[in-house]
């Protein structure tokens, strides 16, 4: 590593900046041409248009121009090419599989279930079935908040609060259809979720998304830690409110007498996500992260990768990994879907890097998924999911989500994770609830700018004090202890009523 630029393979066609480069610097003997921002490339041979360039030793996109030496590589010279990016991949199925690594047994305090689960936080949720009842169940919560009746959990310090999940669909759609479907996946994984003790669900009462048509779909009934209950045979918003709240009152002293106690580190589930990406994202944080999923893996935990449009370009990283065919053929299947999705929507999967990537260094998807995967670390690909169902495998598996975070982190607590890490290098605003999360900062400036928001700098990496391996330790040291009840800054900040977002598809009528 240089004090001025990166170098990430021998055969890559581009280095990147460490630091703002001045016009007629050095980097991996060529001069640089212009200015060139911290995170983005600069290309260290001459390139002709049409030529793929490579980073990380993969192809992140094409020449649009001819590229000199020392000049800056970004959106003004380089795209996916003539074919959009979809160029023949070795998907390499299985080629990478590992044995499976000796098992460790690190412990954590967490909250054990009556069935065999694991909860990393003691919540009581109120869920909306649909839009329409969403500020009765806010109001059901809010009678519990500590900003506005902090008496109302003095008597229950196990509890960690009343959060309200509300959503902006649940009508207007059809009710045999893939939207509906993916809803009612999502209510049922929040309302099954080991980090709440119990769940209260408000509908309205004529709603597509009825209540009763969710419990028999989800094969759910009520009972002690589950209560549901329409406004329209309440008797209207205030009646509702009302036994939202008595039903809570009842459900406190049973959840309180729960206490922490040692589990295995086999029953955390890590959510991975990156948000803010920047050109150090792929360098830092996300392996970084990937380090610490294979520690968690050692251990017998359970790690989600997830934004199948940000690890286009990058799947067949994954193949390689995957247990077994079938594995790896519905990874591929899900990467079609997303290919015809965008296009039927009059879009194409070039469409991230978002504006504040690309001012970060990303250029193209490309770019971007190779850094993006880095986050599932080296471990083998265990199985492969689609968007909330319930991940029973252990180890490193897959998700199929959107990129959009908050829409992603989503699907991965519905499907069971007890935690998310997050790493950005833009900077970030994200919290979730019921499962806490941990943020990474990708480089030093954003820490400095941003530290209230940020549980760890990644960026001493870049700086070149720290070690991706020391880092990763670091991070699972600190999954260990947010599992074990650590508050997380954005716990701190009071995030995560308002990032329930299930993913909302097809035609609203």
């Amino acid at each position: 590593m240089n004090n001025s630029f990166i170098r990430l393979h021998p055969a890559d066609d581009v280095v990147i900046a460490r630091a703002q480069l001045m016009s007629g610097s050095t980097v991996d003997g060529v001069a640089v041409r212009g200015l060139v921002p911290p995170g983005h490339k600069v290309a260290t041979r001459a390139i002709a248009v049409g030529e793929p360039v490579r980073r990380y030793n993969q192809i992140i996109g094409f020449a649009s121009q001819a590229i000199g030496p020392g000049e800056h590589v970004h959106t003004h010279n380089l795209n996916m090419g003539a074919e959009k990016g979809n160029f023949e991949r070795d998907y390499a199925i299985g080629q990478d599989v590992k044995a499976e690594p000796v098992r460790k047994q690190a412990t954590f305090m967490g909250y054990k279930r009556t069935d065999g689960r694991v909860a990393t936080r003691n919540y009581i949720g109120v869920l909306s079935s649909v839009n329409c009842s969403a500020t009765a169940a806010r109001a059901i919560a809010d009678h519990f908040s500590k900003r506005n009746n902090p008496a109302a959990l003095t008597n229950f310090p196990n509890v960690d609060g009343v959060v309200a999940l509300t959503h902006g669909t649940g009508c207007g759609m059809d009710t045999e259809g893939l939207g509906i479907q993916l809803l009612e996946r999502t209510l049922a994984g929040y309302a099954t979720h080991a980090n709440f003790w119990g769940v209260v669900v408000v509908g309205l009462g004529c709603e597509a998304n009825q209540l009763n048509t969710w419990l028999a779909h989800s094969s759910l009934r009520e009972g002690d830690t589950l209560k549901v209950f329409n406004i329209q045979d309440t008797g209207g918003t205030r009646l509702t409110v009302e036994k939202g709240i008595a039903l809570i009152e009842e459900m406190l002293p049973r959840a309180n007498a729960i206490k922490r106690e040692p589990c295995s580190a086999e029953h955390i589930t890590v959510g991975l996500q990156c948000g803010g990406s920047d050109g150090y994202s792929g360098i830092s944080a996300n392996p970084a992260l990937g380090a610490a999923v294979d520690l968690l893996v050692q251990h017998g935990g359970t790690a989600i990768l997830s934004e199948t449009p940000e690890i286009y370009g990058a799947e067949h990283l994954l193949t390689r990994r995957a247990v077994k065919p079938e594995v790896a053929h519905k990874l591929i299947e899900r990467i079609r879907w997303w290919e015809n999705y965008t296009a039927i929507n009059g879009g194409e999967m070039n469409n991230n890097p978002s504006p504040g990537n690309k001012a970060g260094g990303l250029t193209t998807i490309l770019e971007k998924s190779l850094g993006a995967v880095a986050k599932g670390g080296t471990s083998n690909l265990q199985a492969v999911y689609e968007y909330a169902e319930p991940v029973s495998a252990k180890g490193f598996v897959y998700m199929d989500t959107p990129g959009y975070d908050p829409v992603s982190a989503t699907g991965q607590v519905a499907g069971g994770a007890n935690l998310i890490c997050f790493t950005t290098g833009r900077g970030s605003a994200y919290g979730c609830a019921p499962s806490p999360s941990l943020k990474f900062s990708t480089n030093t400036a954003l820490w400095k700018k941003q530290e209230e928001d940020m549980d760890l700098n990644c960026g001493e990496i870049v700086d070149g004090g720290v070690s991706i391996a020391e880092m990763g330790q670091r991070i699972f040291e600190m999954i260990l202890a947010a599992a074990s009840g650590e508050p997380t800054k954005s716990e701190r900040h009071g995030y995560g009523q308002n990032e329930f977002v299930p993913w909302q598809v097809g035609a609203v009528m």
